[in-house]
């Protein structure tokens, strides 16, 4: 098995049930971005290039769903954070309801859309 499928297997509840709806999601709506395990977290690629990342760090209580072009990125720029972070910004979720599919598909549709600018503008 992939590690990047471990590693959401092998998360605790209400995380885990949260990483494979958001896999889904993710793979329904860029099905070319491929699954890796990267940095020790589940990242998805474009061919070469870094798309997204799935992370559940210890002892925060939420899944962090992160986009390395996010400068670019104007649908929802409201609902991301950087909190904690320079550049990357990410949806944050502590749980299942909280997730809105037609948010998170209109960024990851944006984000697909700038996929090849420069990481930083």
């Amino acid at each position: 098995m992939n590690p990047a499928e471990n590693y959401i297997l092998n998360q605790p509840e209400p995380f885990r049930n949260m990483l494979m709806h958001l896999q889904a999601v993710i793979e329904r709506t860029v099905p070319n971005a491929q699954l890796k395990f990267k940095w020790k977290i589940p990242c998805y690629y474009l061919k070469d290039s870094p798309f997204c990342y799935l992370n559940v760090p210890a002892k925060k209580g939420y899944v962090d769903v992160g986009f390395w072009r996010s400068a670019h990125i104007t649908k929802h720029a409201d609902k991301m954070t950087t909190k904690g972070r320079k550049m990357i910004k990410s949806l944050r979720y502590t749980c299942l309801e909280e997730i809105d599919e037609t948010v998170l598909k209109e960024i990851l549709l944006d984000a697909y859309a700038v996929r090849d600018k420069k990481f930083w503008s």
